[in-house]
């Protein structure tokens, strides 16, 4: 096959769709088993042309037209895979939204105020404890060696720093806010 060289590449291309249109829109029918599609691949395809800039020399006008063609199909097909689905869509606008109504959210910080203030009301040894062992995660042996006492006293001490928060916050203490389970020592 002849190389074009005469006109530019892009003009040539844009001749050959228009004079080939009804042939380049049965092979593309043909190849994406639509109608439908390849009508929308063909406008595609020409606005494309009409875009295109300088393009060198080619070996076969119409088999590069045509894979211009169906480039276009693969992008297009791989997008509507990506695209989400009507029942996907609803399903999605269906999901309850759990993050916090403002309400809530001024309660929890004023909570959060409330816990901060009862803390810096514990004696500085017991909040010490509290801190370490709540907020520090540091076990209650580690604790223990820390300050010089027995694992019994920090226990002690967690359970009264959790019942004066909780009397601060005007919530019953629950024992599964409090002292973690005792590890097993030899003490």
């Amino acid at each position: 096959m002849s190389t074009v060289a005469s006109e530019s590449g892009s003009a040539v291309l844009r001749d050959l769709f228009l004079a080939d249109y009804k042939e380049l829109g049965r092979q593309l029918t043909c190849r994406l088993g639509s109608m439908d599609l390849a009508g929308d691949v063909l406008h595609e395809t020409f606005l494309r042309l009409e875009k295109l800039g300088e393009i060198g020399p080619m070996h076969n006008p119409k088999a590069y037209l045509l894979r211009i063609a169906l480039n276009i199909a693969s992008d297009r097909r791989r997008a509507e895979r990506r695209r989400l689905t009507d029942a996907e869509v609803d399903t999605l606008l269906d999901i309850a939204d759990e993050s916090p109504d403002p309400c809530r959210s001024v309660e929890a910080k004023s909570d959060l105020e409330a816990l901060e203030r009862a803390i810096l009301e514990l004696p500085p040894r017991r909040r010490d404890i509290f801190v370490a062992a709540r907020l520090g995660d540091v076990s209650h042996r580690d604790l223990a060696v820390r300050f010089g006492v027995t694992v019994r006293t920090i226990e002690i001490e967690l359970k009264s720093a959790v019942e004066h928060c909780a009397a601060r916050l005007g919530r019953e203490w629950k024992p599964r806010f409090g002292p973690r389970p005792r590890e097993s020592s030899s003490e």
